[in-house]
């Protein structure tokens, strides 16, 4: 039977390899994005999200086997905190009820290293309390510099929370999520194309490695996690960063 999965952010970057490579493997992917793909929405709005929930249904019926909210931006403004965490939360809540009918239904949000670069606890326990609009006036009195940190460690406390309730793992459904450190793409190429602020980001996010990685590299990750081989992993945050967090946490955490 041919796998049939929902990706957000496919129009570009890691969304749009891994859509490459599902298609490669023989599954039917959905891709969603704001410019384009087979439902086009802004996940920054709630009616976005709810015209992403009834486009993907519209597409796939009442049953689905994966979903990779990978849909994000870095961006200085509320719109981070909109799309990376209650667009991703929306992606994954939304496709959940489709998730349950699926074959060996798998469930991958993205957050990120930056997500251990010292976010905001105040803003971070706003977004999960699930008042997006008292998590905006929060930001409001914030740096917005924090807002991206912010938003993905929000976004990998909602995954560890949710993966191992009744709901996700007890429906069968296995809901993990990755951390990428410097990945190039569309997103990161403005910062490492200005040689400051790249420097600034890579002792930020040191990788012993060498190098930067690849949305390839990434992409075949996701789909692994995707996959019905990936059958015992639950609330797990994979960070895929070339030794970064390996590096900046060490013994702190393991």
């Amino acid at each position: 039977m041919t796998r049939t999965i929902v990706i957000t952010g496919a129009d570009s970057g890691i969304g749009k390899v891994t859509a490459a490579l599902a298609e490669a493997h023989g599954w039917k992917v959905i891709r969603a994005d704001l410019r384009g793909g087979d439902v086009q929405v802004d996940l920054a709005t709630p009616q976005g999200r709810s015209d992403f929930v009834a486009g993907v249904t519209a597409l796939v019926g009442d049953r689905l086997d994966a979903v990779v909210a990978c849909a994000g931006v870095a961006s200085p403004t509320p719109l981070t905190l909109q799309v990376n965490y209650f667009g991703a939360i929306a992606t994954l809540e939304g496709m959940r009820p489709l998730l349950a009918k699926g074959t060996s239904p798998r469930a991958i949000g993205i957050s990120s290293f930056a997500s251990v670069m010292q976010p905001d606890s105040e803003l971070v326990e706003a977004c999960l309390s699930g008042d997006e609009a008292a998590a905006l006036r929060v930001a409001e009195d914030k740096n917005p510099a924090i807002y991206y940190a912010s938003s993905k460690a929000a976004l990998a406390r909602w995954m560890r929370h949710q993966a191992i309730t009744a709901n996700w793992a007890g429906a069968g459904i296995l809901l993990n999520g990755i951390a990428p450190g410097i990945i190039e793409t569309p997103m990161t190429q403005p910062m490492l194309d200005d040689k400051a602020r790249r420097a600034q980001l890579e002792q930020q996010v040191p990788m012993p490695i060498g190098r930067h990685g690849q949305p390839q590299e990434v992409a075949e990750l996701l789909l692994w996690l995707a996959s019905p081989a990936n059958s015992l992993m639950v609330g797990q945050m994979i960070f895929i960063d070339g030794g970064a967090e390996a590096t900046v946490r060490g013994d702190t955490v393991w």
